[in-house]
């Protein structure tokens, strides 16, 4: 048993539009058993440029029903029925969302016309259903209003039933997962991914990358992108946009989280928010005064100099300096921490304070050592503190020579976010550290 569903909105997601218009068509798998149209009074009003596509003006929806009111008979026609769709994503989150508003918890299986007429008609040129109906000789009538596009997805739909000669309804209803995946990305592809640690590249419709992610199992991590159906303007604008996936296996799930941070850096994708900030933009310097003090002082990054450390925020090096001249009684006009200190007499001996600071310097330079991580066949390598690169290694062959491995690595860009992750590591794993 199925209901065909088509709903005119305010807007294009529903977190923050309603509904003007709906359409259910009951369908018992062999012919049309019932009728539900109305138009909604969406309590806000239409866009100029929806009303110019659809024809529902705020005058059409004032005097109709609320959905709250449309709610208790929306939901048990939809209740015991396959929600069916064009594109049934869009659809299934406003009524789903809006009945839940209500105070009615929709969890019916959901079926997608677009994703069905992919499969037992695979040579249409586009799946919009204006196309799809002309191809397939399909009577349109009032394109853009619920009833009459309820009515050609009910046409289209019993026309699927009746070419479908290798069971691809009950496929899809039996694996019910894959109608929460996108309308133009391929069961197949997902079908086909690995189910191993990696990156992934979700890409749109001109195959540019528009969202990187890491997994420690590719097949099971994409899926997991669409088991919700989030009515968010964002996830719905997100699966639009997907049309592929492809992806490049790693070893290990830590391998993995250091290529998506370098692919997000190499790529800039429009979906990933995270890693995307700037890179750090302050520095701890150091340099020989005129009176021949080693100073220690906060400035923004240079490329011609290189810092102690690096922060992002201002705050943060002002934290960390006063940290270190608490810890190692460092005076903190030698710092430019305090600034009451005028006179020469106030300041410790310049040999005194020069050998405190050059101890310091060599602490935090012997934490820049050159090291490698072994990640089963792969290895990481950090040298003089930064992050060199990583790759497939032959096992035991020249990993205690520094140009050895190198020779058998890729070399990559180091960000701050890949350095945190690499501190964090070595200090979990330190028995994985092998200093060179």
């Amino acid at each position: 048993m199925f209901a065909v569903v088509d709903i005119e909105t305010t807007g294009g997601h529903a977190n923050a539009n309603n509904i003007t218009e709906i359409a259910i068509v009951l369908h018992n798998g062999k012919e049309i058993e019932g009728k539900f149209t109305s138009l909604v009074n969406p309590c806000m009003p239409i866009q100029r440029y929806v009303q110019g596509l659809t024809g529902i003006t705020d005058a059409m929806v004032a005097t109709a029903p609320k959905f709250e009111d449309l709610a208790e008979n929306i939901y048990n026609l939809l209740k015991d029925r396959i929600f069916v769709a064009h594109n049934v994503n869009f659809d299934y989150s406003f009524v789903k969302h809006q009945l839940a508003q209500a105070g009615y918890n929709l969890t019916t299986h959901k079926l997608c016309t677009i994703r069905l007429a992919r499969k037992i008609f695979p040579d249409l040129p586009k799946y919009g259903l204006g196309t799809v109906c002309r191809e397939l000789n399909i009577e349109l009538n009032d394109r853009h209003r619920a009833a009459g596009d309820a009515i050609a997805t009910a046409h289209l739909f019993q026309l699927l039933i009746q070419h479908d000669t290798s069971g691809e309804l009950k496929k899809m209803v039996k694996k019910n997962a894959n109608q929460y995946l996108p309308p133009n990305l391929s069961s197949q592809t997902v079908d086909n991914l690995p189910i191993c640690s990696g990156v992934y590249y979700f890409k749109n419709k001109l195959g540019k990358v528009i969202y990187v992610g890491k997994a420690k199992n590719i097949k099971k991590r994409v899926i997991s992108h669409f088991a919700n159906n989030k009515p968010s303007k964002q996830k719905q604008a997100f699966l639009r946009d997907i049309y592929d996936v492809s992806y490049k296996e790693m070893d290990t799930e830590f391998l993995a989280a250091l290529f998506e941070s370098i692919e997000i850096k190499r790529i800039w994708p429009i979906y990933n928010k995270s890693q995307k900030h700037f890179e750090h933009q302050y520095g701890i310097f150091i340099f020989e005064d005129s009176k021949g003090y080693l100073r220690l002082g906060i400035d923004k990054k240079k490329k011609i100099l290189k810092p102690l450390m690096s922060f992002n925020l201002v705050l943060q090096a002002h934290n960390t300096l006063w940290s270190w001249s608490k810890q190692h009684n460092i005076h903190p006009a030698l710092c430019f921490l305090d600034k009451r200190a005028k006179t020469i007499d106030s300041l410790p001996p310049v040999n005194t304070h020069n050998e405190i600071v050059t101890n310091l310097v060599k602490k935090i330079e012997k934490e820049k050592e050159t090291y490698f991580i072994q990640e089963a066949s792969s290895c990481i390598l950090v040298e003089n503190g930064i992050f060199y690169g990583m790759g497939k290694v032959a096992e035991k062959n020249g990993l205690h020579s520094k140009n050895a491995l190198k020779a058998q690595l890729t070399q990559y860009p180091e960000n701050e976010i890949l350095k945190g992750m690499l501190k964090q590591y070595t200090l979990k794993y330190p028995e994985k550290v092998t200093i060179i």
